[in-house]
């Protein structure tokens, strides 16, 4: 028997079970593969660089201190906790002058990146001179660190110098044409999805682990800590057990919101731009803002901002609910 055969049933009607597959395989492909427009990672893109040159401001104080040749940290005893394939160019570094060539190369990626210079080359050199510094010390490494670290590999991916970079300006100086869709930019755009969603459902189940974010007194918890933009809120909160528990469960919902909403056709764009207020406001209210602008970055995509619009019909990023669109 044939495989068209196969597939049909009573009346030649087409078996459910492999409509159901063929339908499953073509949201699969057009997740991944189908071409996308650069502009959302473009902006990605502008957003990764400018927060990396932020998180490495936070680095250049103590850089000395830390890895330096009679640093806290020298390179013998920290290549003690990596896996045997971890490395970091900044082992090489051994004197003072070294470490600060390495540490300023490092920012100037950042700074050419920002400003799309030789995008694809830099974008890659971006993302291994930050993990080399995230592996030259990983015991300091926080959650914006580990979150720019995965922006950067993203934006390497896919091609984020294609538009609002001096490499556009450049190419249409030149004459040539307006580049079109990319499937690099979608495997970029969907790494994205996918690390914004796995991030936010990992934030909510270590949270729920917690009875602090069952009986709602974890934002009383978070004032109480150092750096918490909810430290002036304390007394407050004391005295106010309806607002403790009510700003303590919008911050696991708006998590949870993220890591569902975001594959929905209806709910993505909401969610999506709910992300970009939430987040930074999160990590405000944890004492990480850096952290919350990192996760704010992960969903500038989806938001489907008007300065990031692709210009056609068809949705930024595909998630589980292309089908619905389709």
């Amino acid at each position: 028997m044939s495989r068209d055969a196969a597939s049909t049933s009573d009346g030649g009607r087409v078996d459910p079970q492999s409509r159901a597959i063929e339908s499953l395989g073509g949201t699969w492909m057009r997740f991944w593969f189908a071409p996308a427009d650069g502009r959302p990672l473009a902006a990605v893109r502008i957003l990764t660089a400018a927060l990396g040159l932020l998180l490495l401001w936070s680095y250049a104080g103590d850089l000395q201190a830390w890895f330096g040749p009679r640093g806290v940290l020298p390179a013998d005893t920290v290549s003690q906790w990596r896996s045997r394939f971890g490395f970091s160019l900044f082992d090489g570094a051994t004197t003072a002058a070294a470490l600060t060539a390495v540490f300023g190369l490092t920012a100037l990626a950042f700074g050419l990146l920002l400003l799309g210079i030789g995008t694809s080359v830099v974008a890659v050199a971006s993302a291994v001179l930050w993990a080399s510094l995230l592996h030259r010390g990983p015991m300091l490494a926080g959650p914006a660190d580990d979150c720019l670290a995965l922006l950067l590999w993203c934006v390497a991916i896919g091609q984020s110098g294609r538009h609002w970079s001096v490499d556009r300006l450049l190419a249409d100086r030149s004459g040539r044409p307006e580049p079109a869709a990319s499937f690099r930019s979608r495997i970029a755009l969907s790494l994205l999805q996918v690390h914004a969603a796995a991030i936010a459902a990992a934030a909510v189940l270590a949270q729920l682990k917690g009875d602090a974010w069952w009986d709602g007194t974890a934002a009383w918890w978070l004032s109480a800590r150092g750096g918490s933009a909810l430290g002036g809120m304390t007394g407050l909160l004391t005295r106010s057990e309806y607002l403790t528990n009510l700003l303590t469960h919008a911050i696991t919902l708006c998590e949870a919101f993220t890591a569902i909403g975001i594959w929905f056709a209806p709910t993505q764009r909401i969610a999506a731009r709910t992300a970009l207020v939430a987040w930074p406001l999160i990590g405000l209210a944890a004492g990480e803002p850096l952290w919350g602008l990192a996760m704010a970055i992960f969903a500038v995509p989806l938001a489907e901002l008007p300065a990031c619009g692709n210009g056609s019909t068809e949705p930024v990023a595909t998630g589980a609910g292309a089908t619905a669109r389709a």
